[in-house]
């Protein structure tokens, strides 16, 4: 859908070919321009409920480059979020003396409290220190962070053949892997709404 958008959009009469300081207006700019447009709060707001049934239409707003280069920023944190620098969260470690005794690992927990900053991981770690501004970036009805610990949650299949040949995944396994996703989309959820409060300010 964004490609054709691009591509309707890379015809439109209103744009030049060329834009401030003589730069090119390529399709690669009018996709970042489109994907900065669709994060803008403010577009967003007003077009809620024509967004939930329709092609999104894409505003010309005045300075062109300034949403490219968002869009460019954004599109280059989202796709290679993996590489980004980690948010500084403190992670504490309690031992979980009943399941070590017990020969079991952690319990899963996967839960975050926005009031205080927290994600609890397990019945052993908790990372805290995470941003107020990292719960505002969504992806649907759920914070990006909250998005990770649903989808590594253990999930008991209520077919019995799946659940006695197929049920081998355990939270314990992608513990390490996860934390530093975390860290890391925290980072990205920080920056995107750095962004978006920049589009909310931005003349239009």
């Amino acid at each position: 859908m964004a490609a054709q958008i691009a591509e309707g959009l890379a015809v439109a009469p209103v744009l030049s070919r060329k834009g401030e300081g003589g730069r090119a207006i390529t399709k690669d700019a009018i996709f970042h321009y489109v994907y900065a447009v669709l994060h803008d709060p403010i577009y967003r707001e007003k077009y809620a409920q024509n967004l939930k049934r329709e092609f999104p239409r894409i505003p010309f707003f005045e300075n062109f480059w300034r949403w490219a280069d968002w869009g460019d920023r954004l599109m280059a944190m989202h796709i290679g979020y993996e590489s980004v620098e980690p948010w500084p969260l403190a992670r504490v470690d309690t031992p979980d003396a009943k399941a070590a005794a017990a020969g079991l690992n952690p319990k899963p927990i996967l839960r975050a409290d926005h009031d205080h900053g927290i994600i609890v991981l397990d019945s052993e770690t908790q990372l805290s220190g995470v941003p107020a501004e990292a719960w505002a970036y969504r992806l649907g009805n759920r914070s990006a962070l909250e998005w990770i610990l649903d989808q590594h949650k253990e999930k008991t299949p209520k077919d019995p053949t799946i659940r006695e040949k197929f049920n081998a995944y355990r939270f314990a396994d992608y513990k390490e892997k996860v934390v530093g996703l975390l860290m890391r989309v925290a980072r990205v959820s920080v920056e995107t709404m750095a962004i978006v409060e920049a589009m909310r300010a931005a003349p239009r």
